[in-house]
């Protein structure tokens, strides 16, 4: 009897979620677009396998090449679930976002380290009934990774700002003024509409996970918002993607490199999480989660 295929590929890489403006990455050797696989359905688009300086990377553009899904249309599970099972353990979220506050004006980055999740018309969860499971989302960033992406971005000499809370609003309508002020009011630092629930659903599958937060433009609070131009914010889009793409080639090697991956806390996020005894487990739910939790499922006790 033939073995069953792998759940997730033996080959580990680099994965690369890119958001608004961001639906390719440079300089990459042997590059080729391949389908991703999920039991969770269609991943946004296939994967952008290659290689840089030697080491292997999938870049998932999270809208699709020509921004073709609204943020509420992603489905996440299929995307987180596609990465790991195409041998991603390290994913970089990237993504644009308006900001909340005066100190982070258009152009700068910020590597957030704290969410508040306003979403309410997606699939938050891998788990489900017949398996049940609670993962912490306390320090919901690898903060292995947030060290990476900073000693990057200081090389490349841009702007950015290490921590920050991201309000991710359900869209795809941008945010009332009063809205906004609320937001300012609870300590948000920016506002974006894709982070979540990626976030919790790269937790639940052990994934090392960091967002990159590129500013555009000021949220409706500001007082010039008015002034500011669909046209300034595209080209502010642009600017902070190409800045992105350099960033990904200098922040690739940094983490594959890492000897400290096995060990990173992030990869064993399920191990006190999952609540239903292997007794009372549904058995169809056991088998759809063995790329996300097949670490923990196939203990006994």
């Amino acid at each position: 009897m033939a073995s069953p295929k792998p759940s997730v590929s033996p080959t580990l890489r680099t994965g690369i979620l890119g958001g608004s403006g961001l639906y390719h990455v440079q300089d990459l050797d042997e590059i080729k677009w391949q389908r991703l696989h999920s039991l969770f359905g269609k991943p946004s688009d296939q994967g952008l396998f290659g290689k840089f300086q030697g080491h292997s990377v999938v870049f998932l553009p999270r809208h699709g090449r020509g921004h073709k899904l609204p943020p509420s249309q992603v489905n996440y599970r299929a995307n987180v679930e596609g990465l790991k099972r195409a041998g991603c353990l390290d994913v970089l979220s990237i993504s644009a976002v308006g900001s909340l506050r005066e100190n982070l004006p258009p152009g700068t980055f910020v590597i957030v380290d704290q969410f508040i999740d306003r979403t309410f018309a997606r699939e938050k969860s891998f788990f489900g009934p017949g398996l049940v499971a609670h993962v912490s989302m306390a320090n919901p960033v690898c903060s292995r990774l947030g060290n990476h992406l900073e000693a990057a971005l200081r090389k490349l000499e841009i702007p950015y700002v290490r921590g920050g809370v991201y309000l991710c609003m359900e869209g795809p309508q941008f945010s009332a003024q009063a809205e906004s002020r609320l937001y300012r009011s609870w300590g948000c630092d920016v506002i974006g509409m894709t982070n979540m629930p990626e976030a919790k659903l790269a937790r639940e599958a052990e994934l090392c996970y960091a967002p990159l937060a590129m500013v555009t433009d000021f949220d409706c609070w500001h007082p010039d918002h008015d002034y500011v131009s669909v046209e300034q914010i595209v080209k502010t889009l642009h600017d902070n993607a190409e800045k992105a793409k350099r960033l990904v080639c200098e922040v690739v090697p940094r983490i594959a490199e890492d000897p400290t991956g096995p060990e990173c806390p992030c990869r064993k996020a399920l191990e006190h999480a999952i609540i239903t005894p292997p007794q009372a487990r549904d058995s169809k739910m056991v088998r759809k989660l063995q790329a996300v939790a097949g670490r923990v499922l196939k203990r006994k006790i």
